[in-house]
């Protein structure tokens, strides 16, 4: 049984909120995994926790959502999941934003972790993605492409930068020449999903997301593929989130889409509400 905590405040009197906010489905995050692979960090508080410039990377997930006028967040937690909670209330959310934490167990696979936040969602179009994703990415085309096309489910793909160059070879092995990193030819699960309520339908306890449930959803031909060409990254390993936080120190952050004060304020910010 999930377990809902969270910070919530009401709108003061005459405040300014975002414009049509009724139009932006909650979001659910996904906040439960261990980060293995982020060891140097996460030996000591969860994945969501790493942070970027000083603030949480789920702190930025949220905040590219806000400042899009997003204003309902579902954080599906387990592994450390108090961490995430004492998180949530202590930080400076605007009057109109709600965080909450549904604690979704230590082990739970990700497509059982939004099943479980059914109650919080209130049978409508819901937007997830994960907690470790940054992107500079318009949330109103994804959104206005998810209702173009009907479907239950749409999902954003990216093309990666490879890890590695490329050296190119002509047909009798001679070098013509080297790509530093190019992206990949191929496109993979970015994360930034949207969700009619049916999609639930399709998370049964002990399924992970991108396994059954899409793949069920992809033969029913219930998903489409939103392509983003802008900037993605996802926080995997210690050696990316040396890249995102010298990202943001260098003032080249691509997915802070927001332009002066942070809707949700970090440290020594002054609220602002974007409308």
């Amino acid at each position: 049984m999930s377990q809902a905590r969270g910070w919530r405040s009401r709108p003061q009197a005459g405040q300014p909120g975002p414009s049509s906010p009724d139009e932006r489905p909650p979001v659910a995050i996904l906040c439960g995994g261990r980060g293995t692979r982020l060891q140097e960090h996460t030996r000591e508080i969860p994945k969501p926790l790493v942070e970027i410039g000083g603030m949480p990377i789920v702190w930025h997930v949220i905040q590219l959502y806000a400042v899009q006028g997003f204003r309902r967040f579902l954080l599906a937690t387990g592994y450390r999941g108090e961490m995430i909670e004492r998180f949530a209330a202590e930080q400076r959310w605007p009057d109109d934003v709600s965080v909450e934490c549904v604690d979704t167990g230590l082990e739970t696979p990700t497509g059982e972790r939004i099943k479980l936040l059914e109650p919080h969602l209130g049978g409508e179009r819901f937007c997830a993605t994960y907690s470790d994703g940054v992107a500079d990415i318009d949330l109103e085309q994804l959104l206005a492409f998810h209702s173009r096309h009907g479907a239950t489910a749409t999902m954003t793909v990216v093309r990666p930068e490879l890890q590695f160059g490329v050296t190119e070879l002509s047909a009798d092995g001679v070098v013509t020449g080297f790509r530093e990193k190019p992206r990949s030819e191929h496109w993979i699960n970015g994360g930034f999903f949207c969700f009619e309520p049916a999609a639930l339908d399709y998370m049964e306890p002990d399924s992970v997301l991108e396994r059954a449930p899409m793949e069920r959803l992809a033969a029913e031909r219930q998903l489409h593929a939103y392509r983003h060409h802008g900037f993605w990254e996802c926080m995997d390993t210690y050696k990316d989130a040396v890249q995102l936080n010298d990202m943001w120190g260098s003032g080249q952050a691509p997915w802070r889409v927001w332009e002066g004060e942070a809707v949700a304020g970090g440290p020594g910010d002054r609220l602002s509400v974007a409308t």
